[in-house]
């Protein structure tokens, strides 16, 4: 089975995108960060290593300290994918964070897209 592009691309070129498309909605780094931080596990230095380090997408998620166990609540289309319907456990982890991003992006307040 072949593997996705994304796997091997560095999340340290993924990231500054998710910023980007936060701050084009008037929305800020720090919410970027605090969503990837709870999906992950990773706290702010842990993010930060991962960026510097350049590891890829794979690398990121495989090292990721714990998933929140919410995730499943994510659910909803992004880039015409159903996010819930997605087999492969990377991918689906991806999608969850394209999701939460678009989420933040469409101004839903953070309480909402931390599922709390």
């Amino acid at each position: 089975m072949p593997t996705h592009k994304i796997f091997a691309m560095p999340f340290s070129r993924i990231y500054p995108m998710y910023v980007q498309k936060a701050e084009r909605k008037g929305r800020t780094q720090d919410e970027v960060d605090r969503i990837i931080c709870w999906l992950t596990g990773y706290d702010q230095t842990g993010l930060q290593q991962q960026i510097e380090q350049g590891n890829d997408v794979s690398t990121f998620f495989a090292q990721a300290p714990s998933i929140h166990p919410k995730c499943i609540l994510i659910k909803g289309v992004v880039c015409g994918v159903r996010v819930e319907d997605v087999e492969d456990p990377l991918m689906r982890k991806i999608r969850y964070l394209d999701k939460l991003i678009d989420e933040l992006a469409k101004g839903k307040a953070m309480e909402k897209i931390l599922r709390q």
